[in-house]
């Protein structure tokens, strides 16, 4: 099975109508290369079909050539009446304080002190939990630098708009979803100062077409930075959980983090000790790897509740890169009833 650099260069051997290949062109979207297929999307500007069904069958040519033995592309096309918003233009709006999205009775936001304990796989299945007990959840990936949500939850395409400002967010296990990671080609850095990411957060958060939820779960970049202040400072927010995995030095950033919402007012739920334990999946063995129980001290001492103990586990992780979190793709795994008990707590505790 080839690997992404050879699908990809398989893929820029295809020219697009205007000259260019496809990929430099920005056609091929949401691609998603794993040991058995492959899968992307190429938009379509409207009033051009033929041409393009000809290119997505020289695509496909050109990735079988390589040895690939799978090949999903699925077409999208914008009315050009009614293009998707363009975030990167957007600008603050002016506010003088905070506002409810309308629609959502609650606003959850998941954060971290430092990057890599798992808050995003957290958020995902999380999401997921929650809506296969009855809840109606949307997710906000708000983690602009490095929107990892449309893959963990197997979304891709680029939402349409029917006005040119109102966002149609996609959905998939449940989970209505809204991602700079939708509006940007895969491998396209965003580089935005400070006041480009509160305009794009602000429209994704009032221009998204939510409907009606009980919770909209948001991802939150790690940190203590600009997104998090904005989003305490324009919305009401009902709870923040704090994911951290045993470690010192994970501890450390994550009292920051809880330090910087008692500054902003917003609640903490409470935390999730990630990676908690590794069990051997040979021998049984069960490891401590990053420590064990650090979580647990720092949540009595500060007074919030210890929600979760995660493990480290295989399983979860290869869940996740497929398109569909653990709670989906294995419901009845011990994992998945983690993160179930997780969200029974939030709700019990009228955080979800």
């Amino acid at each position: 099975m080839a690997n992404r650099e050879q699908v990809l260069a398989a893929l820029k051997s295809v020219q697009d109508p205007s000259g260019g290949d496809i990929v430099g062109s920005g056609l091929v979207r949401a691609l998603q290369v794993d040991d058995t297929s492959v899968r992307f999307v190429i938009e379509v500007p409207a009033g051009q079909e033929k041409p393009y069904m000809a290119l997505r069958d020289a695509a496909q040519a050109a990735l079988e050539q390589i040895g690939v033995g799978s090949v999903q592309i699925a077409m999208t096309q914008h009315s050009q009446k009614a293009p998707p918003p363009d975030l990167k233009a957007g600008k603050p709006a002016t506010q003088k304080g905070p506002e409810a999205i309308p629609g959502v009775d609650r606003v959850l936001a998941i954060a971290s002190g430092k990057g890599g304990v798992g808050k995003s796989t957290v958020s995902a299945n999380l999401a997921c939990a929650l809506a296969a007990q009855g809840r109606r959840v949307g997710l906000l990936d708000a983690d602009v630098y490095g929107p990892s949500q449309p893959r963990m939850l197997g979304v891709s395409g680029r939402p349409a708009s029917p006005d040119g400002k109102t966002i149609l967010p996609l959905r998939n296990h449940g989970v209505t979803l809204m991602s700079i990671g939708l509006m940007v080609n895969d491998d396209q850095a965003v580089v935005w100062r400070g006041p480009m990411l509160m305009g794009a957060l602000q429209q994704m958060m009032m221009q998204v077409q939510w409907g009606a939820l009980d919770v909209l779960i948001v991802d939150l970049p790690p940190g203590t930075g600009d997104v998090q202040m904005t989003l305490a400072q324009k919305t009401p927010v009902t709870g923040a959980v704090i994911v951290s995995t045993p470690q010192d030095i994970a501890l450390l950033d994550a009292r920051k983090g809880i330090d910087m919402f008692k500054q902003l007012n917003v609640p903490i739920a409470g935390m999730v000790e990630n990676m908690s334990t590794h069990i051997c999946s040979k021998c049984g063995h069960e490891e401590h790897i990053f420590g064990h129980g650090g979580v647990a001290a720092e949540a009595e001492k500060l007074g919030v509740p210890l929600l979760a103990e995660l493990p480290l586990d295989l399983a979860t992780r290869l869940a996740s890169d497929g398109g569909a979190p653990i709670v989906v793709s294995a419901p009845d795994s011990a994992q998945a009833q983690a993160f179930g008990r997780l969200a029974t707590a939030l709700v019990d505790g009228g955080m979800a």
